[in-house]
């Protein structure tokens, strides 16, 4: 064997050297060092950021994150999907009493079907938090982090704090894919964003709360990317809460999964020629390290940009033609009797961003009606306001609504993008006589740019929490949430929740 070893090395010549190429010119891959990827990068900072990295900025805007969430989910626990989700899953598995239900007194599931089923109900009417590049960043990531919470024994819960930082773990990753895509920035058309970003960052919250390891952190994102993904034909349907439900149950069940030692792709982040990973969701996905927060520059996204927060149940786009259509019922109002009659109207011209799925001339069902530009700009034009019972069916049959939206147009102006954070939304109005009248809106009051007072959420909170709660719970809510940064355990907030 010696001898045969020693001729081969004489006789056999390096492909390179036999081509007729200089060494230099052949290129050697190398397979990164596992602690040079962006999976890796995303895996310890999940694991390693401290409490202390939330600045009081980011702990005020994640604390009315957490309340604004709980009140759309404990209203969404009226509503019909809701109550279809709930059911299929009390009577397909078998009893797990361990994590509570929104609004459902004594009612108990295995922690991710609980994390599905509020899920679903704070996106239930669609009047959950709103970010940009567009997703919908607590929904997906509350319901797991109060399930998983519930799980954990009496002498582990997490404190307060601890729930809080693994939340704004859950939104930073979320936020941070989303900003690698020049895509992501504008309203979908392919995929609903909180179907795979929002599985994600339940994962990273789960995985921080079950205190995993860097390595299993990054195969939590890894599982969680195989678990991703719902499209947009499904918008404007009773299917489309699902979208958060599955968001927040199956990251938890990717996190749970690492926990037990599932591997996955040890690249999954990293944009890898010819081997699509999360790459697969955006095509011109182009991804950067995740450092730990320091005091040389890095801060959590949320201290950056706050949070866009609904004022009436109903997809983002429709909260600036609605205001832009206030603006022109408080003139039509003074012009008559105090009331906006359709006979008035001659013809009503939108102009607003291209998106066909909120393009929706005539709705025939509440879930349409909240992706319509047409119902909630007549909506508003017709009440001054869009609530809550604008998208009953007795307020879509409205005879008068239905003769405005047969004088509606849309125009797509070209300065007017497809984009949250630089759309602008204008009604026009001809009246009979031949006057014209115009409601203008770039920033609706709840945007990022303009925040709802927390005297504005708590009013909003205590309607959509008062709708299903006692007042007392509903303040004790209020309380608890504001102290959450202060709490030995998180049992006071969990307390509350049914």
């Amino acid at each position: 064997k010696d001898i045969l070893y020693s001729v081969l090395q004489k006789t056999i010549r390096p492909v390179w050297a036999v081509r007729g190429l200089h060494k230099s010119a052949v290129e050697v891959l190398k397979r990164p060092a596992p602690e040079d990827t962006v999976t890796a990068s995303f895996g310890k900072f999940i694991s390693e950021v401290k409490p202390q990295h939330l600045s009081s900025v980011v702990l005020h805007r994640s604390k009315r994150m957490v309340l604004d969430s709980i009140g759309v989910g404990v209203i969404g626990s009226t509503t019909d999907v809701f109550e279809l989700a709930l059911q299929h899953c009390q009577h397909m598995y078998a009893p797990d009493d361990i994590s509570s239900v929104y609004g459902r007194r004594g009612t108990r599931l295995s922690p991710t079907l609980a994390a599905f089923v509020n899920g679903v109900a704070t996106h239930s009417m669609d009047f959950d938090d709103t970010w940009h590049p567009a997703t919908h960043p607590s929904g997906a990531v509350l319901p797991a982090v109060l399930a998983l919470s519930d799980m954990m024994s009496a002498n582990s819960k997490p404190s307060g704090l601890d729930l809080l930082l693994a939340f704004n773990i859950g939104v930073e990753i979320q936020g941070r894919l989303m900003r690698f895509s020049n895509e992501a920035h504008n309203i979908p058309k392919r995929f609903h964003p909180p179907t795979v970003v929002g599985t994600m960052g339940s994962a990273a919250a789960c995985a921080r709360l079950l205190s995993l390891d860097p390595s299993q952190c990054s195969h939590a994102l890894a599982i969680a990317t195989s678990l991703s993904g719902a499209p947009m034909a499904n918008a404007a349907t009773q299917s489309k809460p699902l979208h958060i439900g599955n968001a927040s149950r199956l990251g938890l069940e990717a996190a749970l999964l690492a926990s037990r030692g599932l591997e996955a792709s040890s690249l999954v982040l990293d944009a890898v020629t010819g081997v699509a990973g999360f790459n697969a969701f955006y095509e011109d996905y182009v991804p950067q390290p995740l450092e730990l927060p320091n005091d040389d520059g890095h801060m959590f996204l949320l201290e950056e940009q706050d949070m866009g927060f609904k004022r009436f149940p109903a997809h983002l786009g429709m909260h600036w033609v609605a205001d832009a259509a206030a603006s022109v019922h408080k003139i039509l109002v003074g012009f008559g009797p105090g009331t906006v009659s359709p006979a008035q109207v001659q013809d009503i011209l939108l102009r607003v961003p291209k998106s066909k799925y909120i393009n929706r001339p005539f709705p025939d069902s509440e879930y349409e009606a909240r992706h319509s530009f047409q119902f909630n700009a007549c909506s508003a034009l017709l009440d001054g306001e869009v609530t809550v019972q604008s998208f009953t069916p007795a307020a879509l049959r409205r005879p008068d609504l239905l003769a405005l939206l047969s004088h509606v147009r849309m125009e797509h102006p070209q300065d007017n993008p497809a984009n949250f954070n630089s759309m602008y939304g204008e009604v026009q109005v001809t009246l009979v006589g031949g006057d014209i009248l115009k409601g203008h809106c770039d920033t609706f009051y709840g945007h990022w740019r303009n925040p709802l007072t927390n005297e504005s959420l708590r009013k909003k909170f205590r309607n959509n929490a008062g709708a299903v709660l006692p007042s007392e719970k509903v303040e004790r809510l209020i309380d608890v949430v504001e102290e959450l940064d202060r709490l030995g355990d998180c049992r006071a907030l969990l307390s509350q929740l049914q």
